[in-house]
């Protein structure tokens, strides 16, 4: 599969990855963290970001649930809080500056 980085140069790229290696992810994830059925997923990383692969294959892969953002809740820490309240999500992904933004409003 095909993911778009700017990586250290700040110039979209598409970065060739094996599925092998996102398997392997999932399946190290899925235990690491002791995942389960049970676990309600955030997904709001959008697609051409390389998290994006786990938040939506993990789900999907093991039986958990996934819950959608929809991108105008991402960039407003009110609203992304109630979404996570809402659908009681136990599992999500910040870059640190949006992490940062998220925590500094609560």
């Amino acid at each position: 599969y095909v993911i778009y980085t700017s990586g250290s140069t700040g110039r979209p790229k598409g970065c060739m990855l094996e599925h092998r290696g996102v398997v392997n992810r999932l399946e190290w994830m899925w235990q690491h963290y002791q995942f389960s059925a049970a676990d309600i997923i955030l997904q709001k990383t959008t697609f051409t970001f390389d998290v994006s692969v786990w938040e939506l294959f993990l789900p999907l892969c093991w039986g958990a649930r996934m819950v959608l953002c929809h991108k105008d809740d991402i960039g407003a820490p009110e609203r992304l809080r109630a979404l996570i309240a809402r659908h009681q999500v136990s599992c999500l992904h910040f870059v640190p500056g949006m992490f940062n933004a998220f925590i500094t409003t609560l």
